[in-house]
Formats: structure tokens, sequence, C-alpha cells
């Protein structure tokens, strides 16, 4: 694949006209193994540089599937040309689906990532917006995000469990929660 030369966008001049074209310079190159900066890039242009190249690495499971998704329903595509053009397995380019499927665009939160939006998309609708919200108001990292989920499901599979293990017993079980798989493990007292 060709490299991508990435320009700076063009500026606007005080009276609101773009600059000419002649006036627009190269910053770096892309390739598909490597990001080539010109030689005199000072720190400002790196550090946008640097925004720009996270911005297209958090987007393009949201562009891909949604690409996918055109391609569906406007060709009835399915998944083998896509991951011929793209590259990506087949369950990968489904996971980007499923994902772009369970989120509108309007729904979907810019400020976290597309793998918070896949930890709750089999949640209902009210639930991935309190979950997303949740995130966005704990700060929460994708990790935090699907610890607090297990554990939510063990609670209420500790809850449900213990109720019928216990038949009117008001007694309840000491259990210590796993916090990668949210696991419940009964504690025995002696």
């Amino acid at each position: 694949m060709p490299a991508a030369t990435v320009v700076a966008a063009p500026s606007t001049l005080d009276n609101g006209t773009a600059q000419p074209p002649s006036t627009i310079t190269t910053v770096s190159t892309i390739t598909t193994v490597a990001w080539i900066p010109k030689p005199d890039m000072d720190l400002a242009e790196w550090s946008h540089q640097g925004q720009r190249l996270g911005v297209m690495h958090r987007c393009s499971p949201w562009w891909l599937g949604d690409w996918i998704r055109y391609g569906n329903a406007t060709f009835g595509e399915k998944y083998s040309r896509a991951t011929k053009i793209t590259g990506y397995d087949a369950q990968t380019l489904m996971n980007m689906v499923y994902v772009a499927s369970h989120f509108e665009i309007s729904r979907r939160r810019e400020n976290l990532s597309w793998s918070h939006h896949e930890t709750v998309a089999s949640l209902a609708l009210d639930e991935q917006d309190h979950w997303l919200d949740h995130a966005i108001d704990g700060k929460l990292s994708v990790a935090d995000l699907r610890l607090e989920l297990r554990s939510r499901h063990g609670r209420r599979s500790e809850s449900s469990s213990s109720e019928s293990a216990n038949d009117g017993d008001e007694r309840e079980g000491v259990s210590i929660t796993c916090p990668n798989c949210g696991h419940q493990f009964p504690v025995r007292e002696p």
C-alpha cells in the first residue's frame, strides 16, 4: 500500500478565506508500518499529529463497523469481501458491526472509547446509557467499567441464589468477590 502524506490543515486568513494550496506544508508521511515526521517538526505540530493519530485509532472500529453496515444494507455484502479489503478477520469485523449497530451515532459518547461501548453493548438501552454516563462521571477505564459490571452481576446472582438457598433463613453467608471475573467465593466460618 502506498504511503500517505499528511499535510497541515490549511489555515484561514484574517478575512476568513483559506490560504492558497501552495502554502500547505507536508508534516509527515504514514505508511502501513510507520509514521515519518518531516525533519524540522516543532513540538506543537508533533503534539497535533499525536492527537490526530489517537483519534484515528480510537475511531477506526466505529468507522469500519458503520462501513460494513452500509455495505451489508446497500450491496448485500457479507464479511468475506470486507475481510479481504480490510485485512481484519471476520470475527473482529462482526464485533465492530455488533457494537456500531447497538449505538446510533447520536448515542455514542465521544469522550469514551469504542471499548467502553463494546463493554455495555449487550445491555438494554437504558442500562447502556446509565453505565456510559457512570463511566464518564467516574472517569472509569474500560477495565474499571468491566469490573463494576461484573461486581453488579455477582451481587444480583448472589442475592437471587441466597434467597432460594436460605428459604426464609435471615442469615446471609459471607463471600469474597474475585476482582477479575466477579465470581463469588463463599467464606465458611469455623
